[in-house]
């Protein structure tokens, strides 16, 4: 893990040095990201999380083993460096079994940790701070609990990685971030409330798992702690964005900036303009997590080739992708439900058109994944005419004419994506050029 490790050193150098996380198990994304890699000659890291990848399968239908070998095989397609590559588990611990008694969440949140572990993972973001079935739902998991909660994973995961060292020699060891501060994966929901992180809250949070780890023989693990997770005042929802300003954050990243070791890491950074992300990396937070905004912009440039196919092609030889993902949704609500509220009108628009972009958990389904075929193969080499792709992709249309982008649907795509990468590039190196 010295690729993080360096950032580290560079950003207690006093340096504006960064990386950003790609929070999605999308192919598309994906290699979008890695393409961004090669470009501007940069590592890649990409984070799994616990309801996306599990020992279940999670919502992509993966565990830890099969996102590990997911990943390795598009980077060896797209010809990306497998040394710049970082893998990361996020929101690790009883996410998804909080409503079980402690000693089978964590007894699941175990297992959970030393697959990612052992798949070869090597950021490991352990996340206790969700109450479980015996917690009250009136008063906040004190930093104790959360600590030791934490501690009975990172030794989980510690072990895990001994297995692995013994397969894998020249395997790296872990390294950690931790945090009870932790927003809620996926964006706020319009009830939800975010603050600022207090600096008094991130001195008792390290001092309480710094003692923690010790009691436990977890010196070398404490040593490997990057980063603490932090609400720098950064969320979205549906429809909203809270933007960065540093001036609130400040009390908070100065205290921060004078703790050796350890850099803030910054979820739900999602839809931040490229001015306030550059602002985030150069006031110390050095991990930029997205997720939500890369998938977002996928389905925007799915619906504008949707848009062009239309102009092209009719009945059915269109991919009909919109229909094809509402009727999916509908049949399977869990994962929109509870986030979207008002009118039908309202409530059919955000399931399309939300910032908190829930259609995200349903482009594995295999419906849609035939319409995106079927659109791909439509739009093919040289199908597309200029004024279309002008009227509806104007800057991938730019590219075209230069010479720098295939004119296929499929390339337009992870140009597209694409656009997104470059705003956390330029957050994290300073630069839009390429070096």
């Amino acid at each position: 893990m010295e690729l993080l490790e360096n950032i580290v050193l560079r950003q207690k150098q006093g340096k504006a040095d960064g990386i950003y996380s790609c929070c999605s198990a999308n192919e598309y994304v994906i290699r979008a990201v890695m393409r961004k890699g090669i470009k501007y000659h940069t590592p890649v890291l990409i984070e799994a999380t616990a309801n996306q990848v599990n020992q279940d399968g999670g919502y992509m239908g993966m565990t830890p083993k099969d996102f590990y070998f997911f990943v390795h095989k598009i980077a060896d397609e797209e010809r990306f460096d497998r040394s710049k590559l970082i893998l990361g588990g996020d929101h690790l611990g009883p996410l998804i079994w909080s409503e079980l008694p402690e000693q089978e969440a964590m007894e699941k949140a175990e297992e959970l940790i030393r697959q990612y572990v052992e798949a070869g993972f090597g950021k490991i973001h352990i996340d206790t701070s969700m109450r479980l079935l015996e917690d009250s739902k009136d008063v906040r998991l004190s930093n104790v609990v959360i600590a030791e909660r934490s501690v009975r994973l990172c030794k989980a995961a510690e072990e895990a990685f001994q297995k692995r060292k013994a397969e894998c020699p020249d395997a790296q060891t872990p390294s950690y971030v931790i945090g009870s501060e932790v927003p809620v994966p996926g964006g706020i929901r319009e009830e939800d409330d975010m603050e600022v992180t207090s600096p008094e809250d991130c001195v008792l949070t390290l001092q309480t798992f710094k003692e923690k780890f010790e009691e436990n023989g977890l010196s070398g693990a404490w040593d490997r702690v990057i980063a603490l997770v932090v609400q720098p005042g950064v969320e979205f929802g549906g429809q909203e964005i809270h933007e960065y300003d540093r001036r609130k954050a400040k009390r908070l990243t100065d205290t921060m900036r004078e703790i050796p070791g350890i850099v803030m890491e910054g979820h739900s950074t999602d839809y931040q303009t490229p001015q306030k992300l550059r602002e985030m990396v150069e006031d110390g937070i050095a991990v930029l997590k997205v997720g939500p905004a890369l998938t977002f912009a996928m389905r925007e440039g799915l619906f504008a080739l949707e848009n062009i196919e239309r102009e092209i092609f009719s009945g059915s030889n269109r991919s009909y992708i919109r229909e094809t993902l509402e009727e999916v949704m509908l049949k399977h609500p869990d994962n929109w439900r509870k986030y979207y509220h008002g009118t039908e009108k309202e409530v059919r628009n955000a399931r399309a058109f939300s910032f908190s972009d829930r259609c995200r958990y349903y482009f594995n389904d295999k419906e849609i994944g035939e319409a995106v075929k079927k659109l791909f193969n439509n739009l093919g080499d040289n199908v597309i005419p200029y004024s279309l792709l002008s009227q509806y992709l104007p800057v991938q249309y730019r590219k075209i004419r230069a010479g720098n982008l295939k004119n296929s649907g499929y390339e337009i795509l992870l140009d597209y994506i694409g656009g997104v990468c470059e705003d956390y590039l330029y957050a994290t190196l300073g630069k839009y050029e390429s070096a």
